[in-house]
């Protein structure tokens, strides 16, 4: 039987955006109204969802039920969604589109989008809480909220904005490139595959196999990434050209267009390697590899 992709995907997608909207972030919870309104503008802004879907099918692996994972799914979307805002903002990337409408700050202004994106990065740590203390050791969720500042912060994708900053204007190995989204990307990705198995209590060998997976699937989606930003397409969410346009450095730039394509298919090679030590349950995590990579095809 082939596996169905676009169904999966379509009904994660349905899973996360209904529990965000009815428990995770309602407007009975937030005021003023303008906080909630621009937290909202962006966190319902189409979007694939695509680290709240690695954390179910990571799940669905270790035979955890949907509803276990569910704070830390809606947790890292609003992480994912708080750095966008501020991604966007004119003193980081000034884009003026995301996900093909206006992004925060041109409809709510400066002020509050970067509110807003504090705000939904704070409320983030207080639905993690929300674990289940009766199921789950209160250890293994104190680890998992831990990675998740760790994923989050200075040890992370904070130190991969600063360094993609410093890096504007400059010619930078493609080691220091690897390294800048190793943790700018990467390190929400990584989080995403390993949390759920850390929240069981799984042991370390089976810790590193999500990790190799999602360090894996973390490099080649950057690369599509780089990819998509000169030859378009509608899984970018930003305009395109804009990475040019800053004048940053990119797989395609260092390696070429076939390069990076290159690159990208050994990332997915290694994701695939990383699950062989899995049956039949781990096939949504091999086919959202494959689908990550495919975007540039």
């Amino acid at each position: 039987m082939i596996f169905n992709l676009k169904q999966y995907l379509k009904d994660k997608q349905s899973l996360i955006n209904t529990s965000l909207k009815q428990t995770w972030l309602t407007h009975d919870q937030i005021q003023p109204d303008v906080l909630f309104e621009a937290m909202n503008y962006s966190l319902s802004a189409p979007g694939k969802r695509i680290r709240p879907v690695l954390i179910f099918a990571c799940a669905e692996v270790l035979d955890m039920p949907v509803n276990d994972v569910m704070p830390m799914a809606a947790a890292l979307e609003m992480i994912h969604v708080f750095s966008l805002i501020h991604d966007d903002l004119p003193a980081m990337d000034d884009d003026d589109l995301r996900r093909g409408q206006p992004t925060n700050h041109k409809v709510y202004g400066e002020a509050v989008a970067i509110l807003a994106g504090d705000a939904l990065l704070s409320h983030a740590f207080s639905v993690l809480t929300k674990l289940d203390q009766s199921k789950y050791k209160s250890e293994n969720i104190i680890t998992v909220i831990n990675t998740f500042a760790q994923a989050t912060g200075m040890p992370g994708m904070i130190t991969g904005q600063v360094l993609d900053i410093k890096s504007e204007n400059k010619k930078i190995s493609l080691e220091e490139l690897k390294n800048l989204h190793a943790h700018k990307t990467g390190a929400l990705i990584r989080l995403a595959c390993t949390t759920p198995a850390i929240l069981k209590g799984a042991d370390e060998n089976t810790v590193k196999q999500f990790e190799d997976y999602g360090k894996a699937i973390g490099l080649a989606f950057q690369i599509v990434d780089d990819i998509l930003d000169i030859v378009g397409g509608e899984d970018l969410g930003k305009p395109i050209g804009s990475d040019q346009e800053k004048n940053k450095s990119t797989y395609p730039s260092l390696l070429g267009l076939d390069g990076a394509k290159k690159e990208a298919q050994n990332a997915l090679n290694q994701a695939l390697d990383a699950l062989s030590g899995f049956g039949e349950e781990a096939e949504p995590l091999r086919a959202l590899a494959r689908y990550i990579v495919e975007r540039s095809h």
